[in-house]
């Protein structure tokens, strides 16, 4: 078990050495697979032993070997989080369930940086996250219905939300890469536990844009990227929403 665990953590790694590559080049249209890494500011190559996940960023200092230009803590966080969902989703379900709940978390860390830098979420993770968590869900949890609400109730709810707010307020209050998202979620996981994400980043959203007011860094046209907190919300509801949601109901009788 302890070594399965390590290897499962291992590889977690390498892979968000990977989704690093895509939260850096997907927003800027860049193939995934060619050139190979490389310094962003002088675009020189990194050697293998610059390129191994945490290790090589502290043995660099964060920096580049070549230019000494700071290196982004978001690579080792990001590699950390990627191999923490192995490890997790290791200790917690069996395959298929298992592999279902590997890709969407690496789909939620993506989605989470992409946002956080660029404030899009790129169609390239969310259109074919709808396709896949629909017809994985043939196959496993939540069941191909509970799949099909789930994305016609999170797509539909955003985009009703956002059409109202712009009906009312003339600008726009969500963009439709979070109707696209929040869709993927429900084809994941279902309808309950997108409504339980729905509500958890709606109110983790709120509770930030309170604090930025309150703060005066910010005010109620301050923009926040609302897919950030979709995806914080999402990974925390696939790990103990079935859960959460069991234990709410059995409150009322």
């Amino acid at each position: 078990m302890a070594v399965y665990a390590v290897l499962v953590t291992a590889f977690g790694l390498a892979v968000g050495s990977f989704l690093n590559v895509c939260i850096h080049r997907l927003p800027l249209g860049e193939s995934l697979a060619f050139p190979a890494s490389r310094c962003p500011r002088c675009g020189t190559p990194l050697k293998p032993y610059d390129n191994i996940p945490i290790v090589s960023y502290l043995m660099l200092r964060g920096r580049c070997r070549a230019c000494g230009d700071p290196i982004s803590v978001h690579y080792p966080i990001v590699e950390a989080l990627t191999a923490l969902v192995f490890l997790m989703s290791y200790l917690l379900y069996n395959p298929p369930l298992l592999f279902q709940r590997i890709v969407f978390g690496c789909a939620m860390i993506v989605l989470f940086f992409v946002d956080l830098e660029h404030q899009r979420l790129p169609n390239e993770i969310t259109v074919p996250g709808i396709v896949i968590g629909f017809v994985c869900s043939f196959f496993m949890p939540p069941g191909w219905v509970e799949s099909l609400v789930g994305i016609a109730v999170g797509g539909g709810s955003l985009w009703l939300l956002g059409t109202v707010w712009f009906f009312l307020r003339h600008e726009e209050g969500l963009g439709f890469g979070d109707v696209k998202m929040l869709a993927m979620i429900g084809a994941f996981l279902g309808w309950k536990l997108m409504l339980a994400t729905l509500f958890v980043s709606t109110l983790l959203g709120s509770i930030v844009g309170v604090g930025l007011i309150a703060a005066r860094r910010g005010n109620l046209k301050t923009p926040l990227p609302f897919g950030c907190f979709l995806a914080g919300a999402a990974i925390l509801a696939s790990v103990a929403g079935d859960r959460a949601v069991n234990w709410y109901v059995s409150l009322y009788p």
